[in-house]
């Protein structure tokens, strides 16, 4: 192994892989990635996007694409930054949060997924693992995991 360097390990192998695509993908796609809408009508909505924000931010990559421009945010309709200063718009009532329970096994990537296109939390149970690239995924998607002990 004259000249050779030693092979990566596993975790420094996953990030190269994950820093080609994004040099990549983009390119590939031809096109600069859609700004994400965003509603601000109400301080309830201004406090959800504060925090999803903040969650995104957890993520090392995601704050780099927020830094760097790769992640935008637009206002969301029209008909909410049109209406007046003196009238407040209604706030929708809050619904409780939707929460997915996994009791045993090995919760994947396809679970957090889910669980983030339903906007629901996970919670898993004592007998339930969630795996490397699940937890990846849910830091990049902002999905929230509670592991019971």
């Amino acid at each position: 192994m004259s000249g050779l360097e030693s092979p990566a390990g596993p975790d420094e192998l996953r990030e190269l892989v994950r820093e080609v695509l994004r040099d990549v993908l983009p390119t590939l796609a031809g096109a600069t990635p859609r700004p994400e809408p965003v509603r601000l009508g109400t301080d309830e909505e201004l406090h959800a996007f504060v925090l999803h924000l903040l969650r995104l931010a957890d993520n090392p990559e995601r704050r780099r694409d927020i830094l760097d421009g790769r992640l935008r945010f637009t206002l969301g309709s029209a008909a909410a930054r049109a209406t007046p200063a003196t009238t407040p718009p209604a706030s929708p009532p809050a619904s409780p949060p939707i929460i997915r329970r996994v009791d045993k096994g090995a919760v994947t990537e396809r679970a957090v997924i889910a669980a983030a296109a339903a906007g629901a939390r996970l919670v898993l149970g004592p007998r339930a693992m969630l795996t490397p690239l699940a937890r990846d995924k849910a830091r990049a998607l902002g999905v929230h995991v509670e592991k019971e002990r």
